[in-house]
């Protein structure tokens, strides 16, 4: 792996608490297991997309900006939970810009949670455009493998983390924040663990993914310092501690985020 890679990823590691396991490379590289991989794949970036848009419509637009923005990840939601339409006729919806939702910020918001509005339109619009992309990407890659796209179930992961998340503001959104941190953290270690032990073309696909995943990372973890304005230290630490064990726990179901084949 290049240098300009491992300086990308020398923080990833120092965030996460712990290594994706062997065995479950060992499990994800077997050619049987390819399909599930890239349609996990693929509906963990439409997530992240509905999580990073979920952020913005909550916290910092109007309702005539929550339209705009239901419009613009329906056409992906179609395809995917209601399998409606063609894949290939996604490639022209993924358009909007950060100038088509205004600001608008009311004083209870800014009371409640301390967040930046426009910066976290900013952080997040870019971040669902590279999601969708990535998307769009995967679909691309199955239609080259041969991998035709069909309904699973969602792993333990994510809802693992995200059980742990407090039940009052600011502290839902800091942490909700934390956990999408850990997601893209882990997405772009795996990425990058996976990436020699696969075809060159798929190997190749993860590699590009990494500068992303890395700065989404980054992103999120900034906007929880932001917002709770004081040391969040503890807080990403216990989160950390929870991410690792669902890493390297046993896991019966294998998907992209799975912990220990068993």
């Amino acid at each position: 792996m290049s240098i300009n890679f491992q300086h990308l990823l020398l923080p990833i590691h120092q965030f996460l608490q712990c290594s994706t396991p062997q065995a479950w490379i060992d499990k994800a590289r077997l050619p049987q297991n390819l399909p599930v991989l890239l349609i996990d794949h693929l509906v963990c970036e439409l997530k992240a997309a509905q999580s990073a848009m979920l952020l913005i419509r909550r916290y910092a637009i109007d309702k005539t900006s929550d339209e705009v923005l239901l419009a613009w990840l329906k056409p992906y939601e179609d395809f995917t939970y209601r399998k409606q339409g063609k894949w290939q006729e996604l490639a022209g919806c993924n358009t909007l810009k950060k100038a088509m939702l205004p600001k608008v910020q009311s004083e209870n918001t800014q009371n409640t949670v301390g967040i930046n509005s426009q910066d976290l339109i900013n952080k997040m619009v870019l971040l669902i455009k590279e999601e969708l992309h990535h998307f769009y990407q995967v679909l691309e890659i199955m239609a080259e493998f041969d991998v035709a796209y069909h309904t699973i179930a969602s792993s333990r992961y994510a809802k693992g983390l995200l059980s742990k998340v407090k039940t009052h503001e600011p502290d839902i959104l800091v942490d909700k924040l934390i956990c999408g941190a850990y997601i893209e953290a882990r997405s772009c270690e795996r990425f990058a663990a996976l990436a020699p032990y696969v075809d060159k073309r798929l190997g190749d696909f993860y590699l590009s993914l990494l500068r992303s995943e890395a700065r989404h990372y980054q992103d999120y973890l900034s906007l929880a310092e932001q917002i709770a304005g004081q040391d969040i230290s503890d807080r990403v630490a216990f989160f950390g501690e929870i991410e690792a064990a669902l890493i390297v726990s046993p896991d019966k179901d294998f998907k992209f985020h799975s912990g220990l084949p068993v």
